[in-house]
């Protein structure tokens, strides 16, 4: 069941309850200066942004006010409550959540966003919107388990040619991943040091090698196309339908606990790989493991991870241990993973494309190619 406290715990949720609050001010005030609260948010946040004058820089006119206009956290958070939340609509939640999909970073410290978000003062304010958001329909599925009926596999992203061939066998790809995930944490534990705040990049990613899928969305639009996170702003993507095989087990991950469980079932130390990297995204210094997706693998057919699991604990660092934890990172809302060959393609490639930039007025559109 989806709650307020859920959508408050992640950073990934919270992220999505700000992208709401400032397209609901948006609506209620379309004229340009009279949007405060997003102003001040963005004001707010390049102050608290590690990266600030380097990595995040203001520039064009009103840059050099913005640069000396300090505003708090109990700013922002004034400024979200003169905002009045309109009915939740299924685009509207879309467009958070894949906007805080997008901004997610796990290779290196929280933007400032994320750390504006994370404060109490925010996080007080900002339970009138996770509470508005939890109790509406639209939302209802973000706790759902695997839709079987309906999965939908993305081939390729961007120009390229989609891959029409059969992907490579699960297990091959199981195998190959599990040999050079060993063998990168040896290269790692020899050659890196041992210093979590070294100044030193990573693998970051938690996710399976094998073929995923996501569900479709209200208007038919399968749900990778909107929610991927470390986006390169793929404007054509290639899709095919995929039917599940019947009687899958399915691990379901709708949680921090439900992850850290799968860790301590099949765990897989990646702490020379990942201490850098994990260190600087959640503040956590320590023994790191991650789901062996090959043992995974000999007790189900595919794990899926739920929107609400997503928006509760991505990004975070999730215990396994006394000494231990690990993070999901790298995947999609709704996203399921395969680890069986039994999982198979039931249409024709079909290549969607995104309609986006200053020519689009409303909200950004996916459309069928075929259709254009």
């Amino acid at each position: 069941m989806l709650t307020a406290d859920i959508l408050l715990s992640g950073p990934r949720g919270r992220r999505m309850l700000l992208a709401y609050a400032i397209d609901a001010e948006r609506a209620l005030r379309p004229e340009p200066g009279d949007d405060m609260f997003r102003i001040n948010a963005h004001r707010a946040a390049y102050h608290l942004d590690i990266g600030q004058g380097t990595s995040q820089v203001l520039f064009g006119p009103g840059a050099e006010e913005a640069r000396q206009t300090i505003v708090t956290a109990e700013g922002v958070a004034r400024s979200l409550t003169e905002i009045s939340l309109p009915d939740v609509t299924a685009v509207d939640l879309r467009s958070a959540l894949a906007e805080a999909v997008d901004a997610a970073r796990y290779w290196q410290d929280p933007d400032g966003e994320d750390v504006l978000v994370a404060t109490e003062v925010m996080r007080d304010e900002l339970r009138r919107v996770a509470e508005h958001i939890a109790g509406s329909e639209c939302a209802r599925w973000w706790s759902t388990s695997l839709a079987s009926s309906d999965q939908w596999s993305i081939l390729s992203r961007g120009e390229e040619s989609p891959d029409t061939d059969e992907v490579p066998a699960a297990q091959q790809l199981l195998s190959e991943w599990r040999t050079s995930t060993l063998e990168s944490e040896a290269r790692a534990e020899r050659d890196r040091p041992v210093d979590p705040a070294a100044n030193w990049s990573g693998y970051w990613w938690s996710n399976p090698p094998t073929q995923g899928s996501t569900r479709a969305l209200f208007d038919g639009t399968p749900a990778g196309l909107w929610f991927v996170e470390d986006s390169m702003g793929w404007e054509r993507v290639v899709v095919r339908a995929l039917r599940p095989p019947t009687g899958a087990r399915i691990y379901e991950i709708d949680s921090a606990q439900a992850w850290s469980e799968l860790c301590r079932r099949f765990p897989l130390e990646v702490t020379a790989e990942t201490r850098q990297v994990w260190y600087r995204t959640t503040g956590r210094s320590g023994r790191w493991v991650i789901p062996d997706w090959v043992q995974v693998a000999e007790r189900f057919e595919g794990v899926h991870l739920t929107v609400t699991g997503y928006l509760a604990a991505a990004g975070t660092a999730i215990e396994v241990d006394t000494e231990t934890a690990s993070v999901i990172a790298g995947w999609a809302p709704d996203e399921t993973y395969w680890f069986t060959d039994a999982a198979t393609y039931i249409s024709e490639p079909c290549a969607w494309v995104l309609h986006d930039g200053p020519e689009v007025t409303d909200q950004p559109a996916w459309t069928l190619e075929s259709q254009q």
